[in-house]
């Protein structure tokens, strides 16, 4: 009988030991998702270190820009002005070349004819002298410095062309990043579901192994298990009444003391291992109270009179426009202030959710570009170089200011 029973709890025992081990087979495979799902996350951190970056240059760039763009203006403006003085200077020249040498009350050659002495004479002659010197000399110098101005304005366009090639450069590098800062969010995101779908395995495996474990331990105990298969509690080395009123005696363990329910009694349940945290979402801006709503359509009024406007890169005129300095421009005619660089206007005023809840007047911002929005999808905005503030539709993904 003894025999009987200690085969029974061998076999009890095994199960119970498979039970408790199995788990562990599980666990890597948790591990390892949560381990690739924390290097997608460094690997998103990172990028957006390196994004944040990117666009830091970014806008010094366009500050650059700003500046080099108002120098070549100002190189424009004194070179026509260069321009125009030389011109005067050679046409003063040769209407005194003409009093002197040509006809009029008395030619040049006469008064020196008729002068009274040599003194006189000499006088004349160096009086011709003096005004050929300072004409050649006045007109060299005006040439000299349209000649440099020309040069300058030149070596000014040449440095704005090469910034410009590096802005697209950086355009395209910000594109690839946030492309891939997607990608590293979405593996992110399919380990969340994986780690998900291990995690309820495993507990429904646990639980199936539990299941399995008690029927077992049902069909050798014949039934009769309360929950107590090892008998009554009592000394290790003892006996205990079973149901049926017989006496069975437990096997001899190590060690003395009491246990709680004998060898026989069920192992618990394997701690099921922990829901991994879902990614924390980012907070969606929230629509600012709704103020004059005519303010904002008073920006798209003074907007839509720079429409044709070239772009000019430093322009905050009539005269020529960057993005900014058309936003700028349309505020400051309705009398608020903006920062000069579209970054900056991208930060400023209040945040508006989405488009859905942008206002006529809101700034659509892009972080290197702003333009002023106008309602159902459309923007006023300066687009690049070589072209003109125009109506265009708000493409990509930009956010919404209200300033207003």
């Amino acid at each position: 009988m003894y025999k009987k029973k200690f085969g029974k709890l061998v076999i009890i025992s095994l199960m119970a030991a498979a039970l408790t081990v199995t788990p562990v087979f599980a666990a890597p495979t948790v591990n390892e998702l949560q381990q690739k799902k924390a290097e997608e996350q460094n690997k998103v951190s990172s990028l957006q270190a390196e994004l944040t970056e990117l666009l830091t240059k970014m806008s010094d760039l366009e500050a650059d820009l700003i500046e080099k763009g108002t120098e070549v203006t100002q190189a424009t403006a004194d070179l026509e002005d260069a321009q125009k003085k030389e011109e005067k200077q050679y046409e003063d020249m040769k209407l005194r070349i003409k009093y002197m040498y040509e006809e009029g009350n008395t030619t040049f050659v006469e008064k020196l004819l008729t002068a009274d002495s040599i003194s006189e004479l000499l006088n004349q002659a160096d009086f011709v002298q003096s005004v050929h010197s300072y004409d050649r000399k006045m007109l060299q110098e005006y040439v000299d410095t349209k000649q440099q101005i020309a040069d300058l304005k030149a070596t000014l366009e040449t440095e704005m062309a090469n910034m410009e090639q590096m802005q697209d450069d950086y355009e395209g590098e910000k594109q690839n990043l946030n492309a891939t800062i997607e990608t590293h969010r979405a593996n992110v995101a399919d380990f969340d579901v994986q780690l998900q779908a291990a995690v309820q395995a495993a507990a429904e495996a646990a639980a199936q192994r539990e299941a399995e474990l008690q029927a077992s331990v049902n069909e050798i105990t014949g039934g009769q298990n309360n929950g107590n298969t090892g008998g009554q509690s009592g000394n290790v080395g003892g006996s205990g009444q079973n149901n049926n009123g017989n006496t069975s005696v437990t096997p001899p363990q190590g060690g003395s003391g009491d246990t709680t329910g004998g060898v026989e009694q069920t192992p618990s349940v394997p701690e099921i291992p922990q829901q991994p945290e879902q990614p924390q979402q980012p907070q969606q801006p929230v629509t600012p109270p709704v103020g004059d709503t005519s303010v904002g359509q008073a920006i798209v009024n003074v907007a839509y009179g720079y429409l044709g406007i070239p772009y000019v890169w430093g322009g905050t005129t009539t005269a020529g426009f960057d993005c900014s300095g058309m936003v700028q421009a349309a505020h400051a005619a309705v009398g608020i202030g903006l920062p000069r660089v579209s970054e900056a206007q991208g930060a400023c005023g209040q945040a508006v959710g989405s488009m859905a809840e942008a206002l006529p007047g809101d700034i659509v911002c892009y972080g290197y570009h702003v333009g002023i929005y106008i309602g159902g999808g459309q923007m006023i905005h300066a687009p690049e170089p070589g072209d003109v503030v125009k109506v265009s539709s708000v493409y990509g993904s930009p956010w919404f200011r209200r300033c207003w």
